[in-house]
This record gives C-alpha cells, sequence and structure tokens, in this order.
C-alpha cells in the first residue's frame, strides 16, 4: 500500500480546486479523461464498480487489494438483541443501524465497558440492554452528559456519565488495565488518544472505529507505528488526510443536486474572484447552509465576496462566470473521480498504522468491516486484546 500511494502520489496528492488544467494532463490517463463526455464522467462518478473496472488499465495493481474481511475467523458472534421500541424512538435510521452492528462485532467479554466520546451514550445505552454490560460513557458536553444520564435512570440501565475533556493531561485516570474500550467514529486526534492512553494503561480490551482523520491539532499527520514512520506518507498534511473520509453513500436526489449546485457555484465565484481582482490564488471559503444553494448565484457571490472583504459590481454578467464555474465543475469531476481510486487505499494505510501501533504495545489486533459500505462509508473495525 505505502509502495503504491507514493508510486502514485501525482495522482491524490493535490487539491483539484486549485487547479485549471489536469496536473497530469500529459499521461495516459490524462489524455483518456480529457475526451469524455459530460454523460460518461456522471456515470464513473455514480457507479464504483465500473469507476474501477474504467481505470483497471491504468492502474492495475489497485486491484490486488480488498476490503478487510467482514468478520474474524473462528471468533462466535452473539445473536441480534431484539429491538425495543424505546430504543428505536430515540434514534433512527443509519446510526441505529451502525451501532447495532457495532455491537455484534466487538468483542466479547464480561470486563466494564467505557465508552469514549460517547455523545449521549447511545451505543452504551444499546451495550447495557443487549449485553447486560455495566458501561462509563465519558463525553465532553455537559448538557449530553445530562440527557444521557437521564435516559439511563430513566430506563434503570447500569450506565453512568462522566464529564470530561478526553484532550485534557488528566483523562489518563479514566483508562483502567481491566477494561474494554469502544469507540464509535471518534474523530481525529480523539481516537489517537485513546490509542496512547489506552495502551499505556494496559486496557484489556478495545474496539475502535476511526473517524475523520484530518481533525488533528498538528498542520501534519505524525505516524504512529514505526513502520509508518518511516513511509514518506508520514507528514500528511490535513488536505490529503481529508481524502481518506470522501466517500459518500448513496444520497437522494435532492442532496445530490444541491451538492454539485454548490460545488459548480463556488468555482464560479472563484472565476469570477480571479477576473475581477486580478489574481490567481485559491481562496477558500468557510461552509455555509445548503438553503443557499436554493437560491439565486448573485446571492452567494455576494455573500462570498462579503467573506473576503469586497464589493462585486452591480453589473456584473452572472450567467458568463456560472458556465465557467461548470466547465471548472468538469474538470474538477476528472480530477475526484481518480482521486477516489486511492481514497480506500489511504483509509486502509491509516487503520493499519494504527492496528501496527497496538501491536508494537503487545496486542493481538484484528482489523474487519464491521458493517456493509452503504451503511457507512467509515466501516473498519480495529480489535485490539492484551492478553
Amino acid at each position: 500500500m505505502d509502495l503504491l500511494l507514493t508510486q502514485y502520489q501525482q495522482f491524490w496528492r493535490f487539491s483539484p480546486f486549485h487547479f485549471t488544467v489536469l496536473p497530469w494532463a500529459e499521461t495516459t490517463v490524462g489524455q483518456n479523461l480529457q475526451q469524455i463526455t459530460a454523460a460518461e464522467i456522471e456515470r464513473l462518478d455514480q457507479d464504483e464498480v465500473y469507476r474501477h473496472s474504467y481505470f483497471s488499465e491504468f492502474f492495475p495493481e489497485l486491484n490486488q487489494f480488498s476490503p478487510f474481511d467482514l468478520a474474524t475467523p473462528g471468533c462466535k458472534k452473539p445473536t441480534q438483541t431484539e429491538l425495543p421500541f424505546w430504543f428505536s424512538r430515540d434514534i433512527k435510521g443509519r446510526k441505529l443501524e451502525q451501532i447495532q452492528a457495532f455491537a455484534t462485532e466487538m468483542q466479547n467479554g464480561d470486563l466494564p465497558v467505557l465508552e469514549w466520546c460517547a455523545g449521549k451514550g447511545h451505543l452504551g445505552r444499546w451495550l447495557c440492554f443487549s449485553q447486560q454490560r455495566e458501561v462509563s460513557s465519558l463525553e465532553w458536553q455537559e448538557a449530553l452528559c445530562v440527557e444521557g444520564q437521564q435516559q439511563a435512570e430513566k430506563l434503570k440501565l447500569a450506565q453512568h456519565f462522566i464529564q470530561a475533556d478526553v484532550l485534557s493531561e488528566d483523562s489518563s485516570k479514566y483508562l483502567k488495565a481491566g477494561q474494554q474500550v469502544v469507540a464509535l467514529h471518534a474523530c481525529g486526534d480523539l481516537h489517537i488518544r485513546l490509542l496512547q492512553l489506552a495502551s499505556k494503561a494496559g486496557t484489556k480490551q478495545m474496539d475502535i472505529v476511526p473517524c475523520c482523520y484530518h481533525l488533528i491539532a498538528c498542520e501534519q499527520y505524525q505516524a504512529l507505528s514505526t513502520l509508518a514512520q518511516q513511509s514518506f506518507l508520514g507528514q500528511l498534511s490535513r488536505d490529503e488526510l481529508k481524502l481518506a473520509v470522501q466517500a459518500q453513500v448513496t444520497a437522494g436526489e435532492r442532496v445530490t443536486r444541491l451538492r454539485h449546485i454548490e460545488v459548480m457555484w463556488r468555482l464560479a465565484y472563484q472565476e469570477l474572484y480571479q477576473a475581477l481582482q486580478g489574481v490567481a490564488d485559491y481562496r477558500p471559503l468557510s461552509s455555509v447552509p445548503k438553503h443557499w444553494f436554493s437560491g439565486e448565484f448573485s446571492a452567494f457571490a455576494n455573500w462570498a465576496a462579503s467573506q473576503h472583504q469586497w464589493q462585486i459590481p452591480a453589473d456584473t454578467n452572472w450567467e458568463h462566470y456560472l458556465q465557467l464555474g461548470q466547465q471548472r465543475h468538469l474538470l474538477v469531476q476528472k480530477m475526484q473521480l481518480v482521486r477516489s481510486l486511492f481514497r480506500p487505499l489511504l483509509e486502509q494505510w491509516l487503520v493499519l498504522d494504527r492496528a501496527l501501533f497496538l501491536q508494537q504495545q503487545g496486542y493481538q489486533v484484528h482489523i474487519k468491516q464491521f458493517c456493509d459500505y452503504q451503511l457507512t462509508p467509515r466501516n473498519l473495525m480495529i480489535s485490539a486484546c492484551k492478553s
């Protein structure tokens, strides 16, 4: 994985919004992409199987890597507990299914459970109910702790909330050897902190599903394992780390349409900004509510200009810049198609770095998919046990 990501880094280690031409236009894949139609781009974007087949002649080595096995060989999992009405009322949809899948695929045991970055403690509450486990739920936001504790007491569950900042120096006191620690979609530094503190405390069992690898305090990623530290990829930037979490499961038609409009309008504004301000540099914009993209481009552009502290002339030809934005959008889509081929490889590289770090600390480690990709793209679970 490391060799392939390094060998092909020109195809994924860049930000498409900064380019007005394909950065690898002279390569075979670049020449091919310059000829394809908008309809073909749309098909490649929507159909992952077709996309990998289409690009296999350009990157044949990528086909040798498949996702991790769905289950750990020889590990008998408990049968699924019937869902009570009160649980389905409190949390619905994909999150509920993710929690049930996590509980089924985590390691068996009877140790007290520490739920890391618990939120309202939905996972911990399910473990209390379905596995009769004693759970301590660690959460930073006091309001969530209060709400979660009230719910646990109402249902007479053995769940206790602790309000604490897991990034603080004294958070190590909550981790003990005789525990099983669980974390479902803990972001960036939050799950890295858990790996470091739990391994230092000798925590018996860990089941962790990492998320949002780019949410770190450092400007560059600091690899955890010795092997990853020796890699050229050991100093990934936050922007490069974002690629690992850019996969989207199938969205509704309205969400997909608004997503496309947002990208096109941002690029159209960029063309307008560069033309009227006489600059070539890309200027990023902060996130904005999706309702903006159901209105007029002119309103969005004026908002964006206010963020960059300048004013757009009243006689601006909005349609001209929208057309330029549409052209840039097609170009960005082409670049993203190629970058997306390396997304799973990068995510697996990052997960393996965490697994190897735990192995160095004396843990037996397994990596697996705990649920289907369509349920959540962040479906890789690290299970570690210390004998």
